[in-house]
């Protein structure tokens, strides 16, 4: 483990997330209007996560979905027209910024997933929880959603491997376009569909 990702990362993190918190305010605020507005329920979404050294946290978004009415009812069906913007274009994910001030997270690292998944992961791919999660990551900028399960652990195994300013810096800005050209984004999952559990489940 080098200086940077021991020491230096999470005070990075924490000062550049509470100045972003303090710019992007606006769009906070205006966030949370519109989505107390547009239907009924809490403005911010909280859901546990599995963070660094495998340990549990929430994770906070902007909420985008509708309460269940149904209990057939897909996630699909209840994502709000604003919700999907949100979505699109990343916005929902902007809550983050406190889970990065808290230390839960960082800007850069793999993407914090369900706690059902851990007794599907292989050896190599625990390595992603010997780092703290990120907003982005390098599976993010290389693929996002359209890739399969077992290329994005192997990209976060890289990541953890390769850890350091510069990688950060660089999937950092990879990061900014992607979240501007939002036309390829999947708003409600991943492209092949596939829970992690039932996707590993099955190769058994």
């Amino acid at each position: 483990m080098n200086i940077y990702s021991k020491f230096l990362k999470t005070f990075l993190d924490r000062i550049v997330a509470l100045t972003t918190m303090i710019i992007l305010s606006p769009i906070l605020i205006i966030t949370a209007i519109l989505i107390k507005i547009d239907s009924p329920g809490k403005i911010i979404f909280k859901q546990v996560r599995i963070g660094k050294d495998e340990k549990e946290f929430s994770i906070f978004k902007f909420r985008t979905m509708k309460e269940k009415i149904r209990d057939d009812e897909t996630d699909k069906e209840r994502i709000t027209k604003l919700g999907y913007n949100l979505r699109k274009f990343s916005i929902d994910e902007l809550p983050q910024l406190l889970n990065i001030i808290i230390g839960d997270m960082s800007f850069i690292g793999p993407r914090p997933l369900y706690p059902k998944y851990l007794p599907f992961y292989t050896d190599r791919e625990k390595l992603r929880h010997t780092v703290r999660p990120g907003m982005s990551g390098l599976s993010e900028v290389l693929g996002r959603s359209y890739l399969t399960w077992d290329e994005q652990f192997e990209y976060d195994a890289q990541y953890v491997e390769k850890l350091s300013f510069l990688l950060d810096l660089n999937i950092f800005f990879k990061t900014i376009p992607i979240v501007f050209n939002a036309n390829n984004v999947i708003v409600d999952g991943r492209i092949d569909k596939l829970d992690f559990a039932t996707y590993r489940s099955q190769l058994k």
